[in-house]
């Protein structure tokens, strides 16, 4: 297995393991999913291009040795003095392997070279298993609270949404 930066030629792999993690009958295989309060896809080709291209900021792809497949995905961004990470994908399939704590690994180290002084990220409120996660990786709830953006590329909320500020001071070693 191996973490890399992607490149505009992964586009349309990382839209369809975002989508499938995040949204529809895929999703539901893994232990977390948003198909329950989130309609429509969560990411799209040109979204993902321009996340690759912004200034400071990059997606994380971990791809599978033996298949060549991307199965895991994060995007970060440096955000004056904190690296604010987003969009971490799992398959389903490998979920409950450390891959996403890999990836979130990966991206602590990039902040620490950095000088960042911490993660952010934004997770749904009613998300409450994946808030748990994060929570158990070190996070912690800022009190900032923020509505879902509405913006149908992100997806069509099927009940009332907002975002919680998470964060993770980043050790010095």
């Amino acid at each position: 297995m191996a973490i890399s930066n992607a490149t505009i030629d992964d586009v349309q792999e990382l839209k369809i393991l975002v989508n499938d993690c995040y949204r529809g009958n895929k999703s539901k295989q893994g232990w977390t999913t948003e198909a329950y309060i989130l309609d429509g896809a969560r990411t799209d080709e040109q979204m993902l291009a321009d996340q690759i291209n912004t200034p400071n900021a990059a997606i994380l792809k971990y791809t599978d040795n033996k298949t060549n497949q991307i199965i895991g995905a994060i995007y970060h961004q440096i955000q004056d003095d904190k690296l604010y990470v987003g969009m971490l994908s799992v398959s389903a399939e490998v979920q409950g392997k450390g891959i996403g704590r890999a990836l979130l690994d990966h991206a602590e180290g990039y902040g620490r070279q950095h000088n960042c002084k911490a993660l952010i990220g934004t997770v749904i409120g009613r998300r409450s298993e994946l808030i748990e996660w994060y929570i158990r990786y070190g996070f912690k709830y800022t009190g900032n609270k923020m509505p879902f953006p509405e913006d149908p590329r992100l997806g069509i909320p099927k009940v009332p949404l907002e975002l919680l500020e998470i964060e993770k001071e980043i050790a010095i070693r």
